[in-house]
């Protein structure tokens, strides 16, 4: 088997590996580019395969960075034909991110005078190629290859990918793809599946350099900064990432109003997005794990609580800026690099009493990441904005496993593993989970170059 790095090499956006064995082609993940833009530029170039030649591809899960390509795959050349395989879960999320993607990506088309780089065409192709699978299914792609889907954890549907192979009747072969790890435990998603053997490993490591808080940490300082921003008389800003991020949010706001252990104000969930993916977190809800399943059971409806506004019209969007301080206001994009966050960050930043939190990874370039990396003015919308608002950082709401989370998923497989390849990271995050490795486990790691490809015996 041979394996080409076509993403997510020495960055965290573009997913992308192209995988050949006996004249089967197969792509793991189809990932946006993203940076100071929603869409970066590298978008616009031709895939460095023909599309019409690859016959499947196999999602780990729906975040815009691992499928926002799909379209582009479906329109380049003579396009991609073949099954876009993914769990119900992800591929019910990636229908409804690539319509909302394109809103966004038509207009930063317009604004740099360019055509978009899919259309709405493109997405109900790309659609109509969906194939549903469960986890722990194997399914066969043809006689000497297929792949099983396993929890990740991450998010809602995510999968960690094992993919099988042969040559002739030769011995059964393994090469396991992590896609993102979950930051386990999670108070909504089961536990992500440990993996005990693989012969080859391609591995995640977007916070391979970092720790994240725990679980009881997070919800200390996510009511301690509610709970200032309110007594101020401020405006708390969440930029959310739609899938995940939003739902454990609503989730830890819900225990805090029912608990009364924050002063009862105006909450407003400002995405359109979110509250569609919110409504299918309510149709998969066997994916749940068993605490929450119970709760819900019991009659708590934990997306649901006294004070909380869904705003899915621009009418209800507007409106919020008439509602009087105090208040909190989730939206996308989770980043800040578009959607309509960035309103209410123009309006908000500049004030002392105000607060910006940070649940999420910031890629570089985005404005969320120059306001975390302490920026004192920005630029939103052409307008220089003055940043003045209290800024908080959460790491423990991050749905992706830590340094010693990552290190930890890996130990069962070091016996086994020939070769482990470090991807989805920035270049320090890279360098230290690959010396951790190392050093503990006695491996060592490879950092793929773009376009680099290594033989998989």
């Amino acid at each position: 088997m041979k394996i080409t790095f076509l993403g997510a090499t020495s960055e965290v956006t573009g997913s992308n590996y192209l995988l050949e064995h006996d004249g089967v082609k197969i792509l793991i993940d189809c990932g946006l580019f993203q940076s100071g833009r929603f869409s970066d530029q590298k978008n616009y170039q031709p895939f460095k395969f023909n599309p019409a030649e690859i016959d499947c591809v196999i999602l780990t899960h729906a975040h815009i960075d691992h499928s926002g390509r799909i379209p582009v795959l479906v329109k380049q050349g003579q396009g991609f034909q073949g099954e876009i395989y993914g769990t119900s879960p992800t591929l019910d999320f990636v229908e409804i991110l690539l319509s909302d993607s394109l809103r966004i990506l038509e207009k930063e088309a317009r604004y740099h005078d360019r055509d978009p780089v899919y259309n709405e065409a493109n997405v109900a192709k790309a659609v109509s190629l969906f194939k549903k699978v469960e986890y722990n299914n194997e399914i066969s792609i043809s006689q000497n290859l297929s792949f099983i889907l396993r929890d990740a954890g991450h998010i809602l549907g995510s999968a960690i990918i094992e993919i099988f192979y042969s040559k002739g009747d030769g011995p059964k072969k393994k090469a396991v793809f992590s896609g993102d790890l979950g930051n386990y435990p999670n108070p909504m998603l089961k536990r992500t599946t440990e993996v005990d053997q693989a012969d080859y490993l391609v591995m995640e490591s977007t916070y391979g350099g970092h720790q994240h808080e725990d679980i009881e940490s997070r919800a200390k300082i996510l009511k301690k900064v509610i709970t200032e921003t309110i007594n101020n008389g401020g405006v708390l800003m969440v930029p959310a990432f739609a899938i995940e991020r939003t739902q454990e949010l609503l989730r830890e706001i819900n225990e805090l109003v029912e608990k009364k252990q924050i002063p009862r104000v105006p909450i407003f969930l400002d995405s359109p997005l979110a509250i569609k993916v919110t409504d299918i977190y309510k149709q998969f809800q066997r994916y749940f794990n068993e605490e929450v399943k119970k709760v819900i059971k019991s009659g708590d409806d934990i997306f649901q609580f006294p004070g909380l506004n869904f705003c899915l019209t621009p009418e209800q969007s507007k409106r919020i800026n008439s509602i009087p301080a105090p208040k909190i206001i989730i939206a996308g994009s989770g980043m800040s690099n578009g959607g309509r966050i960035i309103h209410h960050e123009r309006r908000y930043l500049s004030d002392p009493k105000n607060t910006l939190l940070i649940i999420g990874y910031q890629a570089a370039g985005t404005l969320g990441r120059k306001i975390i990396d302490g920026a004192e003015r920005v630029e939103i919308l052409g307008e220089a904005i003055k940043v003045r608002a209290q800024i908080k950082k959460i790491g423990g709401y991050s749905a992706h496993a830590d340094q010693d989370k990552l290190i930890d998923w890996v130990r069962p497989m070091k016996q086994s593993v020939k070769k482990v390849f470090l991807v989805h990271g920035e270049p320090d995050s890279m360098q230290i989970l690959a010396t951790k490795i190392k050093k503990e486990l006695a491996l060592e790691p490879i950092i793929p170059n773009f376009g680099e490809s290594f033989e998989l015996d």
